[in-house]
């Protein structure tokens, strides 16, 4: 484990939201490279599955070329993160096995972690578009898949291809419903059913992260508001302490000037 870990990245304190996601993602694929290599499955339900790895790994390089434009020091991010380019190649298939070293990296990254809850309360508005990814991908994946194997050779059914079953998903998923492809199978109703429940609650929390954008401007015055309101009251009470300072002192001074003369007077 000691030789292996000098080819993984090295990782910060806290996974990010992201990172996380990327760790998921990478499972996804890894599960669909394997069902590719090792399951007898029909040309459509493999040109599906080639069509969701693709998509996989265009988010993969999308995040990793993302990465590399912020980057500071791009050199030491790419000899760091190389692993992650290489993984993210869709067309050679025996690379795609190197997902597995994404896995390992946040899985290692998440054991020198002592909180994730931490992290993922500070980063709401990153975890919440990471999860979105993530349930997008992820119901976009296997509802599709499910799809067309369960319609396969069914009597009147009009889900014949990759392209029908991801159309398909991308419409039900958004409640569109333009009912040009539909399951006629009882376990295609079913799941159909559970897409649809899927998409609503997806879109519910994209409506809720959509009015937390523009609320938090609102909350983000406030708060400014309130510090300043704080910082006055503080200025104004230590202004006000001062001056009951140089009043002491003024006092402490007189009574010093008069035990001075009562004691230079030997009358008194």
């Amino acid at each position: 484990m000691a030789n292996l870990s000098r080819w993984l990245p090295e990782t910060e304190t806290h996974p990010t939201p992201f990172q996380l996601a990327m760790m998921v993602l990478s499972f996804l694929s890894v599960i669909v490279v394997l069902v590719l290599t090792f399951a007898k499955v029909d040309e459509e339900t493999r040109r599906l599955l080639l069509i969701i790895d693709f998509s996989i790994c265009m988010i993969f390089l999308s995040y990793f070329f993302f990465n590399l434009f912020r980057a500071e020091n791009k050199l030491q991010y790419f000899k760091h993160n190389w692993i992650d380019l290489v993984a993210s190649i869709p067309a050679i298939e025996p690379l795609r096995l190197a997902r597995l070293f994404q896995i390992l990296r946040v899985i290692r990254l998440i054991r020198m972690t002592h909180s994730l809850i931490i992290p993922m309360v500070k980063q709401r508005r990153q975890a919440t578009l990471a999860s979105l990814l993530v349930a997008m991908v992820t119901i976009l994946t296997f509802s599709s898949v499910l799809m067309l194997i369960v319609e396969a050779g069914v009597p009147n059914a009009n889900i014949h291809t990759a392209e029908n079953a991801i159309w398909w998903a991308l419409v039900t998923i958004s409640t569109v419903g333009y009912g040009d492809f539909y399951p006629v199978s009882t376990a295609g109703h079913v799941i159909g059913a559970i897409v649809i429940i899927c998409g609503v609650s997806f879109f519910g929390v994209i409506s809720g992260y959509m009015a937390s954008i523009f609320i938090a401007p609102d909350e983000t015055e406030k708060l400014e508001l309130q510090s300043e309101e704080i910082k006055c009251e503080l200025k104004m009470a230590i202004d006000r302490m001062e001056q009951n300072q140089n009043v002491l002192l003024a006092e402490i001074n007189s009574l010093r000037e008069e035990i001075r003369e009562g004691k230079e007077d030997p009358s008194s």
